[in-house]
């Protein structure tokens, strides 16, 4: 067993930013609908869009009824069709005209992998209702497939609630709440008339409805279903558990390449997301066309109807940054889309340029500005009349240096224009898609230059890496000869197995403790690190387009993968300012450190990383003094480096408190593990 010695002394050196380990998040792997959004319905609005074709030649169409079936889906009983007549919003015009020719006739949701409900738990419909020849009740429906043996797959009810209990000519808003009488998993949500469904044994009695008629048409508009216990009756409660339990720093959204666009009419517009949600714009997601095949309207994947509800906007992102305690990063465009896939963009000199200008100046109003001001006074009618205290904005995402694209000159634009009005505003420019490129050497070469001229041009340039498990083991000293002029926001790294899509065993431990292995090094130098997230955050099981993740999620479970316990670690044992010290090795240096005081509670913190797959010990010096007794910690590890977490086994690495007792040798650390020691 490799023995080691940790010397401490207290003499402080680089202080640590508060909440400097934070959250990317980027609405890719259906993160947002499908994810922390708590709505389980598919296209309520009925204005989703198919993604056809492949990068650099593709075209989106109108798929207004995606999502949704006639019930029952055999024979003529109920037929749908859009209806753009006198719609809710004019801004979404669409919505379904519904016909029947018999009861318990009606419309069913895909919702995913179907509806899943749990024993005893509330749920909220809403949904917007107008008849044209029907003024009886409708009803709300949860159904289970089940084949009994020698028989053919038959629907049987869970629940039927009453959504209205008579229908009106002009469009109302209705709502009904219910609890769920037992587990559902891939059930179907059925909006019907006439009478309630029974499964023929008295579970539920069927209702004779005088009123019924042989033929009836109605139509709906803005359906949902929610969990009550949605925070904020917005975000999906386990998931948003999950990130408050982090007490992440700073939250940067609403993405990477989202926020550019496929192409600029697809791009993400903050404009578009806030205000009453009937009126809010949607559009598709520029990863909806990741896995297409072919060319032009071809298009072979599964995916292509991934959609933009925008049911969380940028109201909602700001609410969400209050609720876990992060200060918002908004990420804004500056005219170009996505660069990797095209060269579609404004010219810099065009009046066009200029309104991307404006929308974040326009931005910052809305997050910050009076009740008195355009902007202030819609967050106020949102309601919160109060600023939400922005301080941080990005400048272009992952954008890079050439003759054409001009990207420097827009982030001076940029820069210029903010803060010829909101000096205060701390602004992050880009060092471009990577850190071995000369766009990365370019652009830390202009930034510095413009620094030299004024101090204000740029807080911090966002630096991504997405590298092998060797390359995080290998760079922990990378930031240690950075010059200190400008600071590093370290916006996205993970630690990659392989670039292959087997999605299941990317976030493995191995991996995890690479990262927290190069963290040691992030943390070391934070007079220049000052931010520092993963990335992406979020994916759906089954749903993926980009593997690693940090925390995964199905229709019933969200989970933190084992590098999700490694920033969580980081996140809550940061501490004020990192301590001289001293780790004894030899050559292979395969044990990391990194040393910080908490002046808040007095501790000590410590950081022990062990790569090696063999358990190391190690006695700890803290001014000279070797310390004996019982030490309570909290270490991530597990099985070995290949030790995964997954829906059937969420915690086989998580952060565990565990007792470290004295050899003879030292402590002892595990293989493959992070350790975290708080000393009073």
């Amino acid at each position: 067993m490799l023995n080691l010695k940790l010397e401490i002394q207290n003499v402080e050196q680089a202080n640590i930013n508060p909440g400097m380990f934070g959250l990317f998040y980027e609405d890719i792997n259906y993160a947002c609908d499908g994810g922390i959004s708590a709505q389980m319905l598919e296209n309520g609005f009925f204005e989703f869009r198919e993604a056809l074709g492949t990068w650099g030649a593709f075209s989106d169409r109108e798929d207004g009824l995606y999502g949704w079936l006639p019930y029952p889906t055999k024979g003529d009983g109920a037929k749908m069709t859009l209806g753009t007549t006198e719609p809710v919003s004019e801004r979404n015009p669409h919505y379904l005209h519904l016909e029947t020719s018999d009861t318990q006739n009606g419309v069913v949701n895909k919702a995913y992998d179907g509806v899943s409900l749990k024993a005893g738990e509330t749920y909220i419909v809403e949904a917007y209702l107008r008849s044209r020849d029907y003024a009886g009740p409708v009803y709300v429906s949860l159904l289970e497939t089940r084949k009994k043996e020698g028989e053919r797959s038959k629907d049987y009810p869970v629940l039927s609630v009453v959504l209205s209990a008579s229908v009106e000519t002009s469009w109302k808003k209705c709502t009904v709440s219910f609890e769920s009488p037992a587990d559902v998993r891939h059930g179907k949500f059925v909006i019907s008339l006439g009478e309630p469904f029974s499964d023929g044994a008295g579970t539920l009695k069927a209702v004779s409805i005088a009123n019924t008629c042989p033929s009836h048409s109605l139509e709906l508009d803005f359906i949902s279903l929610k969990p009550a216990d949605a925070v904020m009756g917005v975000f999906r409660k386990d998931i948003t558990d999950l990130l408050k339990g982090m007490k992440p720093g700073f939250l940067r959204f609403p993405g990477g390449c989202i926020v550019e666009g496929a192409k600029l009419s697809n791009r993400y517009l903050w404009k578009n997301t806030v205000g009453k949600r009937e009126d809010r714009i949607r559009t598709f997601n520029r990863w909806a066309l990741h896995f297409n095949q072919g060319e032009g309207d071809f298009a072979v994947n599964r995916f292509s109807h991934y959609n933009q509800s925008f049911d969380i906007g940028y109201y909602e992102y700001f609410l969400l940054c209050e609720y876990i305690g992060a200060k918002p990063l908004p990420v804004q465009n500056v005219g170009i889309a996505c660069q990797y896939q095209t060269d579609q963009k404004v010219p810099v000199d065009s009046p066009d340029f200029m309104e991307f200008v404006q929308d974040t100046l326009d931005l910052i109003e809305f997050a910050n500005g009076p009740v008195t001001s355009k902007w202030g006074a819609l967050r106020a009618e949102m309601g919160h009349p109060d600023s939400f205290g922005l301080e941080l904005l990005g400048i272009g995402n992952e954008q890079w240096e050439t003759a054409d694209v001009q990207f420097f000159e827009r982030y001076r634009i940029f820069e210029e224009k903010i803060h010829e009005k909101y000096p205060e505003i701390r602004l992050i420019g880009s060092a471009g898609p990577d850190v071995t490129s000369e766009h990365y050497t370019d652009a830390w070469a202009y930034y510095r230059e413009k620094i030299g001229q004024n101090p204000n041009f740029a807080y911090a340039l966002d630096e991504h890496y997405y590298n092998s498990i060797p390359w995080f083991y290998e760079n922990n000293h990378f930031y240690d000869d950075y010059r200190r002029d400008i600071k590093v926001f370290a916006g996205e790294y993970a630690a990659h197995t392989s670039w292959e899509d087997d999605h299941d065993v990317k976030n493995c431990l191995d991996a995890a403790i690479s990262e927290a292995a190069f963290l040691t090094g992030v943390q070391r130098n934070s007079d220049v690190v000052v931010m520092a997230s993963y990335a992406p955050l979020f994916a759906r099981v089954g749903y993926t387009q980009w593997s690693p993740n940090l925390i995964w999620f199905d229709d019933r479970i969200a989970y933190g993968s084992p590098n999700y316990y490694i920033q969580k670690l980081y996140a809550l044992n940061a501490g004020d300012v990192n301590l001289d010290s001293r780790l004894e090795q030899g050559e292979e240096n395969t044990v990391y450190q990194v040393v910080s005081l908490d002046k808040t509670t007095g501790e000590t913190i410590i950081k022990l990383v062990n790569g090696n797959p063999d358990g190391v010990s190690v006695d700890i010096e803290l001014e000279g003094n070797t310390l004996t007794q019982v030490l309570p910690a909290t270490i991530v590890t597990g099985e070995n480096g290949t030790t995964v977490n997954s829906v059937e086994e969420p915690e086989n690495v998580c952060d565990r408190q565990v007792t470290l007792i004295h050899t003879d040798k030292g402590y002892i650390l595990p293989g493959l593990s992070m350790t975290v020691i708080r000393i009073k």
